[in-house]
């Protein structure tokens, strides 16, 4: 209860720009201060044959451009919905990420090892929340604390473009993500 009345405090605070946060955002050690200066934007339900998967939600400040998701700082929050062990994220994710475009083998290896290392297990009404940062990487906040850095910001790009690139293999799901941006 504490963690969701955080996080809805966080949600009343905007900036009014798509400025980058400042740089104790940058250095958050909970999901509220994550999302401080981010508002949810969009948000959908995933579902593999039928089955409810994890309820996805969008983050960002106003000003939000998804084509150029990249360059921006956003958040990204998975509510699981089902139990999955973190090296089987990790596999499906690098399974997602090659699927928007290869990566070469080497990469390929080192990016697994990395989020199998990374990736925690969740449980049903788990929430992952990764936080990307053009220019550090990534950051992942399990159920409001911090669980782990990829200071990597190629591998954060690759990484959230599951959900935001144009070529994800869910497009219906990226349309419900960003369909509060603006455009």
């Amino acid at each position: 209860m504490a963690t969701r009345r955080l996080l809805l405090q966080s949600l009343l605070v905007t900036t009014g720009t798509a400025a980058l946060p400042s740089p104790a955002m940058a250095n958050a050690h909970t999901a509220g201060e994550a999302l401080a200066g981010q508002r949810a934007i969009g948000q959908s339900l995933f579902r593999w044959f039928g089955l409810e998967v994890y309820r996805a939600t969008l983050y960002a400040s106003p000003g939000f451009e998804p084509q150029g998701y990249e360059g921006q700082r956003f958040a990204l929050e998975l509510e699981y919905r089902r139990a999955f062990d973190g090296p089987s994220i990790a596999k499906r994710s690098l399974d997602e990420m090659q699927g928007i475009a290869p990566l070469d083998p080497a990469r390929a290896r080192q990016w697994l090892d990395l989020m199998a290392r990374t990736f925690p297990d969740v449980a049903p009404g788990d929430r992952l929340l990764g936080q990307h940062d053009p220019e550090r990487g990534a950051r992942f906040f399990l159920n409001g604390r911090l669980h782990g850095t990829v200071d990597d910001p190629v591998f954060s790009a690759r990484f959230f473009g599951i959900w935001l690139s144009p070529r994800t293999s869910q497009p219906r799901l990226r349309d419900a993500l960003i369909a509060g941006a603006s455009r």
